[in-house]
């Protein structure tokens, strides 16, 4: 069992927050297949407290979406509290604080992954967030594992995970990056070993290459941190939470899905983006999570080729009908291993 706070997770895997995807259609595709928590995309502070049609849909969060956290990103610490105070009251479970995302545009405007170069303003946000929350929300951190390959930048890191236990947080998210490193060359699992013993039993949850239901489980038995977030890995892939609950209890890992099953995924993913976005703008989200399904399908490239030139609602039903035709004498499905080379167009998670 994870603890985050006061929520009990019955198993350590959680679906991490994705800018452009963790929206409400995946996070209920998630949790239908096995995710007992799940975080959605981040947001900045200025959209959650600028009224409007960007704040009314932060700030709505639906009964069957519990236990969720809403992750916060900013420059400014004097709009964390008040916007972690709206997301609180809205109805999310957790607070969780982005200082790790590694996009350009992003660090430029001193957010996200910037703040690791900055101690005292990164230690100044955990804590207004704690003070105007705390009482009555968990409070979590996203990290990487520094700003970049130095002395310094790991001193820096050290400095900011010491001062946010020792303000209270609940839980700390490490990505075994460096913020510089982007998505380029492996994560670090040692480096989250070396974290969770400098911690002790305090709660950390590791991030990065988690592409597969065995490096979940093997980032935990092999680093012994508490739980793992799952990122890139479940574009696309709903699946591995079922997996993961699989080997972490101690059964077979389950076949690769079967065409009927994509098709079942496919189909529930389309349903809840068309009923959450609308047709026109429902036809533009599903095509991006289309490719990540496509890479499961035997006929890969072909699916995948497919998804990127329909237009319309009517097109996804086409592409559905040709290409997850259970009927169909299809290759066998061979399980996907790692990432392959289709990478989510702006997928990030920290």
């Amino acid at each position: 069992m994870l603890k985050i706070g006061s929520i009990e997770l019955d198993v350590p895997f959680v679906q991490a927050a994705l800018s452009g995807y963790s929206d409400l259609p995946m996070r209920r595709l998630a949790r239908a297949y096995g995710a007992p928590y799940t975080l959605n995309e981040v947001m900045l502070d200025r959209l959650v407290l600028e009224p409007g049609r960007h704040q009314r849909s932060i700030l709505t969060v639906y009964d069957d979406d519990h236990p969720v956290a809403g992750q916060l990103m900013g420059a400014n610490p004097d709009q964390f509290a008040p916007a972690a105070v709206a997301m609180a009251d809205a109805g999310y479970d957790v607070i969780d604080i982005n200082f790790g995302c590694p996009v350009k545009k992003v660090l430029g405007r001193c957010r996200g992954g910037f703040h690791l170069s900055q101690p005292d303003v990164a230690l100044d946000i955990i804590a207004r967030v704690i003070d105007a929350v705390g009482p009555y929300r968990p409070v979590t951190v996203k990290m990487r594992r520094g700003m970049e390959d130095t002395a310094k930048s790991e001193a820096d890191f050290f400095t900011i995970l010491d001062g946010a236990m020792a303000l209270g947080v609940a839980a700390v998210t490490v990505h075994g990056r460096t913020v510089r490193q982007r998505y380029v060359g492996p994560s670090q699992w040692s480096f989250l070993e070396r974290v969770k013993r400098h911690v002790g039993e305090r709660i950390i949850l590791g991030s990065g290459d988690l592409f597969s239901a065995d490096a979940c489980v093997r980032m935990i038995k092999e680093t012994g941190v508490d739980g793992v977030t799952i990122a890139r890995g479940c574009i696309g892939n709903p699946w591995i939470f079922e997996e993961c609950r699989a080997l972490w209890n101690g059964s077979e890992l389950p076949p690769p899905p079967s065409i009927e099953r994509q098709r079942d995924a496919v189909v529930a993913h389309w349903k809840e983006i068309r009923a959450y976005y609308g047709d026109t703008l429902g036809a533009r989200m599903i095509r991006k999570f289309g490719i990540k399904y496509s890479e499961h399908h035997p006929m890969a490239r072909q699916v995948r080729n497919a998804f990127v030139a329909m237009k319309g609602s009517d097109a996804i039903e086409q592409v559905i009908d040709t290409w997850y035709n259970p009927a169909t004498d299809w290759p066998p499905v061979v399980r996907r291993e790692g990432h392959g080379d289709l990478v989510a167009a702006g997928a990030t998670s920290e």
